[in-house]
């Protein structure tokens, strides 16, 4: 067996530094399952169970220089695969771009925007070295408290499986394997290795399984098992969630790969589904391991199969095979326990641009009486800047590990789904440049005193305060949250803050880098608060993405992918201290409780204003049904009225028949379309058996209802602006 260290491939790498850089930009040959399983089986063949096991096996944990690596072999030749976090960039390696969260490209329901994301993340981790990507994430926000729902896609599992799709096909034409997490059920930080995700079988199926579905069908090569159990047993154990459903129902040929330390067993996981161990022992540092030897003896011993032996190492060359690893793949340059020791290898080149524009993309404007933004930097004379979320760290630049704080500019939750940033632009600095030199900047970073904000804000034409709410993993604690936020209000004084500025200036802008919903019922109905803007965790470009917004010069186009309720009390799950977590909402996630229990939100999922206004009209449904295929498909007309350019997110949402037993409304498409001022668009929508059936408890499988459903078109999931009916 053999594993790369840095030592064995330092001098090539600095000797053809160039080569290795321009790779990044290789055109990749992604292959069809079927030709990477045939070439997989032609070289597997050739392993001894040993090496069969030990491809499966990761060195352990620090002994490698990625966040997990595997065991290689010689004769056949397969290399020690690098399997890197985040979801979001390259974790822990300068050099690389630290661009907006997954709820971010989630905002931007951008289908381009998203894959673009994902192929520039795919070109800097090819560039690196890294064979597997450990994102992206596909856990829910069942609750707003959640700490890692940032790192995801949000409530909803239509919007969830499209983000994750295009992420997917993003990353993996440019030659890295994907990997699809956390499979199952991890929606909270509390109690995450010992409690057990409990959940009906109809609820498994449409909500939390939906986007690994759909990433199945992108191709996805890796999945990666969660630390929780689910109905009672790990999830890493779980032959039933692994091996039925996910490679039986969803047909999935890649590989399961452990969370860190997720393993509980030899036989039983490898059995149940589990065909690599991350990152190889048992504990950290435990110096032991569930595979390696152990399960070379369990095969020896027939408690495990040769076959199944095979299997495992033919999922895992399959996807390197697949991926266009086997030609042309860079040197590994990581050194993620030691980044002091890795050479120089800048993959960054212009994503930095994708960035600045994905984070314009993400900002949600949610509330713009009179018109007040954009603001003309031409027509304005003083321009205060209130608030600590609107500067930089005063203790540098990635002051904590994982960002593991939260002073200055929020831009990024915490934990093992960060990168580090190669610069971060805060606010205050992108505003000032927007502004330019004859707008003169006044500014406060303290949130405590109130007397001062409140003289900034006074006589300037605008006063602009920001605050932001902040979670992350629960192996890092801030402020007394370990991981999930202990409640939904603003940090940092941020709602006494507001008011202050609000007493003062008569044009106020509140500004919220948050990782999810805040409660803003303190101050949102205030007189003077006349716009709130929501750019969400918009990466290292955030001051220059929220300026372009500001200033007028990107007309907005991001949508809640949650909801934000009036009140805390009005969600109907939040994490939970029990050994036993009940999924007892069901189908009723997020909007669908809201839209259930006709509670008023106080921003609906998929709101987010623009500096123009669109027109719907003329919905017409058709419906083509075949032998063994359905089809409705569906087209409106839509109208950009206003005076200026603009994107208009179209949403479609399905209410099922009644006898279905579905929420009210269920979202099953949108179409981001860009519309010149007075021009109208016709947006079309197909829906196939995927998005009209249900889960069938009895048949044990998708069924489509018979009976009226009808269509919704709209801007969000309560403004709905055409209706049509149809039958099947």
């Amino acid at each position: 067996m053999h594993f790369q260290t840095l030592s064995s491939s330092a001098l090539t790498l600095l000797l053809a530094l160039n080569a290795a850089t321009s790779l990044v930009d290789a055109k990749i040959n992604v292959l069809s399952w079927e030709e990477a399983y045939k070439k997989a089986g032609s070289l597997v063949s050739q392993m001894s169970t040993t090496q069969k096991v030990d491809i499966a096996t990761g060195v352990q944990w620090q002994r490698g220089l990625c966040m997990g690596n595997t065991f290689g072999t010689e004769e056949p030749y397969f290399p020690s695969l690098c399997l890197q976090d985040a979801p979001l960039g390259v974790r822990h390696a300068a050099n690389v771009t630290s661009g907006v969260a997954g709820i971010n490209a989630a905002a931007s329901w951008d289908k381009k925007a998203i894959y673009e994301r994902g192929a520039y993340m795919g070109k800097e981790f090819r560039g690196k070295g890294a064979h597997v990507q450990l994102g992206p994430g596909m856990n829910f926000m069942r609750s707003p408290e959640g700490g890692r729902g940032w790192e995801s896609a949000g409530e909803d599992p239509y919007l969830q499986g499209v983000t994750s799709a295009e992420t997917i096909k993003g990353i993996q034409d440019e030659g890295v394997i994907a990997t699809a997490k956390h499979y199952l059920l991890n929606d909270q930080e509390l109690n995450r290795t010992t409690s057990s995700s409990d959940v009906d079988q109809r609820t498994l199926h449409e909500v939390y399984l939906w986007p690994f579905a759909r990433s199945v069908e992108a191709g996805v090569g890796s999945v990666m098992c969660s630390y929780n159990l689910v109905n009672g047993t790990y999830a890493c154990e779980d032959d039933y969630l692994m091996n039925t459903v996910l490679k039986g129902e969803l047909g999935f040929k890649g590989f399961v790969q452990s969370d860190w330390q997720a393993t509980h067993s030899t036989a039983k996981s490898v059995n149940a589904g589990l065909d690599m161990t991350m990152p190889g022992d048992i504990t950290f540092f435990s110096n032991s391991t569930y595979f390696g030897k152990n399960l070379t003896d369990a095969i020896e011993r027939k408690e495990v199969s040769e076959e199944r032996a095979t299997d495992m190492a033919t999922r895992i060359v399959a996807a390197w095979y697949k991926m266009g690893q086997d030609k042309g793949f860079p040197n590994l340059t990581l050194s993620s326990f030691h980044m002091e020791n890795a050479p120089f290898v800048d993959v960054q080149a212009n994503h930095k641009e994708l960035v600045r524009e994905m984070g314009a993309a993400s900002t949600v404007l949610l509330k713009n009486a009179d018109n007040t933004l954009p603001i003309n930097p031409d027509e304005v004379k003083k321009i205060a800047i209130i608030g600590s979320d609107a500067g930089p760290d005063p203790y540098g630049l990635n002051s904590c590990s994982s960002h593991g704080c939260s002073n200055g500019t929020l831009a990024q939750g915490w934990g093992s789904g960060t990168a580090d940033f190669p610069y971060l632009i805060d606010p205050l600095a992108g505003l000032t440049t927007a502004f330019g030199k004859n707008v003169e900047i006044k500014s406060t970073l303290d949130d405590w005193n109130l007397e001062k904000a409140a003289e900034v804000a006074t006589d300037a034409d605008y006063a602009l305060v920001f605050s932001n709410a902040d979670s992350g993993e629960q192996h890092i604690v801030v402020d007394g949250n370990v991981g999930d936020r202990n409640n939904l209000t603003l940090w940092h004084n941020g709602d006494a803050l507001i008011k202050a500025v609000a007493d003062a200036n008569k044009n106020t802008i509140v500004v919220i880098h948050a990782v999810g919903a805040v409660m803003m019922s303190e101050w949102i109905n205030h007189p003077n608060v006349k716009a709130v803007v929501w750019p969400g965790l918009s990466g290292q470009e955030s001051g220059n993405s929220l300026a372009d917004i500001i200033t007028g010069k990107v007309n907005p186009s991001g949508r809640l992918p949650y909801t934000i309720a009036k009140q805390a009390s009005d969600y109907n799950a939040k994490p939970d201290p029990s050994d036993v977590i009940q999924y007892s909402e069901k189908l009723l996630v997020g909007y669908k409780w809201f839209d259930h229990a006709n509670i008023e939100p106080l921003f609906a999922f998929g709101h987010g204003l623009s500096y123009t206004k669109f027109d719907y009209s003329k919905l017409q449904v058709k419906t083509k049904k075949k032998k063994d295929t359905i089809t409705v498909t569906a087209s409106l007309s839509v109208k950009n009225s206003g005076k200026i350019d603009g994107a208009e997110v179209v949403q479609a949402y399905i209410e099922f028949p009644e006898s279905a037993g579905e929420p009210p409304r269920n979202l099953r498409g949108f179409e981001k379309t860009m519309i010149k001022a007075g021009k109208k668009t016709k947006v079309d929508f197909e829906f196939t058996k995927t998005e009209l059936s249900i889960w069938d408890v009895d048949a044990n499988d998708w069924v489509v209802p018979s009976g009226k459903f009808t269509l919704h078109v709209g801007a969000s999931s309560r403004d709905i602006r055409q209706t049509a009916s149809f039958n099947l």
